[in-house]
């Protein structure tokens, strides 16, 4: 009788017939999830980095009425909704931004139009949860920054 030990294929030898197929397609799904991701932050990065992203947060914590519904200061609370564009010169922007302050919630809407670095104003308008309305341009024909 042979006593011998017969050895075993290693692991990768046993197991390469569903590893490389598997490991492929996961490798490419992360690959596709992190470039969606890579996009998906980096227009919210330039949203929020825009002239009118950033006139209309200041300008709604220089409102007294509406500090007096949200309290002070008023931040942003959530994802930025909306959009930017921009071509032959001419940009607009059309968002909705969740904002809160220590007494509420409400959410900020700005639609501005602009060429080279003017902007004008059309609308920067906060709506409170329970349906109050609050409109903070001074005149919404003249305000450009």
């Amino acid at each position: 009788m042979n006593n011998e030990l017969v050895p075993q294929p290693s692991w990768w030898k046993r197991n390469w017939k569903w590893v490389v197929p598997v490991g492929g397609c996961f490798t490419i799904i992360i690959i596709v999830v992190l470039a969606f991701g890579a996009i998906f932050f980096g227009v919210s990065n330039a949203i929020e980095d825009s002239q009118p992203y950033e006139y209309a947060l200041e300008k709604i914590n220089t409102d007294e009425d509406l500090i007096n519904a949200l309290g002070s200061p008023i931040e942003k609370d959530g994802m930025v909704s909306g959009d930017w564009k921009y071509s032959n010169g001419k940009k607009s922007a059309n968002m909705a931004i969740p904002i809160s302050g220590p007494k509420g919630k409400g959410t900020l809407f700005v639609e501005a139009t602009g060429e080279g670095d003017d902007w004008i104003y059309h609308v920067i308008r906060v709506e409170i949860e329970d349906s109050e309305t609050f409109d903070i341009m001074e005149n919404p024909e003249l305000e450009q920054f």
